[in-house]
């Protein structure tokens, strides 16, 4: 049953122009009648009558064939071809032994509206399920929300009788809001102070140790020969002269030489020229060579690596200024304004220091 039957001999005009319509779209399909009925779940043989014309299919097997042929060609059939083929379904059906096709459309027709029944009973039990789901918990929350309004007012009430009994509770929280933000400058403030303790601490400790140096130069002094002595020399660096002229009034009273220079590249010749430099104070603000670079040209040469350097700067010892000024090499690090006693010490110290290692060195 693969193959197209001829058209039966006693077949109506109507019913042969039918069946050869329906012969050419079938045409269009590369399967057999038995195939093609297997996939439609069709009999074969009642399909391969209905392509010989001794029976009219039922519309719904004419859409079928024209959906599939649309999809194995991949282009819909034109609303004009579906037009012609339901005028020649029309007119066989007519011209057909009206009785049995009558039948099997409303067989047909019955079973499509069984079906039709059968989807919408269960969709409307289904929904009907949802709609009483829906209805008792709208139920539910309305009792929830009577039980949640009820203690809200009853809340309200209490806080109306709080409010009335105590008429200063505005001012309570604005005088609770005020103290906490009290506790919270204060407890900044004590923070820098600790922070400042620590700070004069460390510096307590270092000026001890600076003292307790030039106490021992001072015994050291005093066991030594009175012959007179060469005091070394003290290298001033800065820009400016007011701070020049300052420094140089601060530390006239060691009676040791001062050299003065405002600029980086004073000072590396003025370390040329002589070598009993006891301790540098340099300027870190100074234009072509800053304090930090002349210092770094400072610590390369091999002459003058071991000589003490003091950062005077008016840009603040703040830790990120201070390390860098230690990374250059300095030993020292005080901003401006200075404290000229504590300036006088350290100098006393370094000098202390050059003159006992030069004492060692002549022994």
């Amino acid at each position: 049953m693969g193959e197209l039957r001829p058209l039966a001999r006693d077949l109506t005009p109507e019913s042969r122009a039918l069946a050869q319509a329906l012969r050419e779209l079938f045409e269009g399909l590369p399967v057999s009648i038995r195939r093609y009925a297997a996939r439609r779940t069709r009999d074969a043989g009642t399909f391969s009558r209905y392509l010989n014309g001794t029976r009219i299919p039922p519309w719904d097997v004419v859409t079928d064939l024209f959906t599939d042929v649309a999809e194995h060609r991949g282009v819909a059939a034109t609303p004009e071809a579906i037009e012609l083929v339901r005028r020649l379904h029309g007119a066989a059906v007519e011209s057909g032994p009206t009785s049995r096709l009558a039948m099997e459309e409303l067989e047909q027709q019955l079973a499509e509206a069984d079906r039709t029944s059968r989807r919408s009973t269960a969709r409307g039990d289904a929904l009907g399920d949802a709609l009483l789901d829906r209805k008792h918990r709208i139920a539910d929350l309305e009792v929830r929300l009577s039980q949640l309004e009820a203690a809200w007012n009853a809340e309200r009430e209490r806080a109306d009788r709080l409010a009335a009994a105590n008429p200063d509770f505005t001012e309570l929280l604005r005088e609770r809001d005020r103290l906490q933000g009290e506790v919270v400058r204060l407890s900044a403030d004590l923070d820098d102070a600790r922070k400042q303790r620590d700070g004069a601490e460390e510096r307590c400790d270092l000026l001890e140790r600076q003292l307790e140096a030039v106490e021992q130069v001072q015994q050291t002094a005093a066991t030594l020969p009175a012959a007179p002595q060469t005091m070394p020399k003290i290298l001033i660096v800065d820009d400016q002269p007011d701070n020049l002229l300052a420094m140089t009034a601060v530390l006239s009273t060691l009676d040791q030489e001062l050299v003065a220079v405002s600029s980086g590249q004073e000072a590396l010749k003025a370390l040329l020229d002589n070598d009993d430099f006891a301790v540098i104070i340099m300027d870190v603000q100074m234009p072509d060579m800053d304090g930090y670079e002349t210092a770094a040209h400072i610590k390369r040469r091999p002459r003058n690596r071991d000589v003490p350097i003091i950062f005077l700067t008016a840009i603040g010892a703040d830790p990120e200024h201070s390390a860098r000024g230690y990374a250059a090499g300095a030993v020292d690090y005080i901003g401006k304004p200075f404290d000229p006693w504590a300036l006088r010490a350290k100098v006393a110290v370094f000098t202390g220091i050059y003159l006992e290692r030069r004492l060692a060195g002549e022994r």
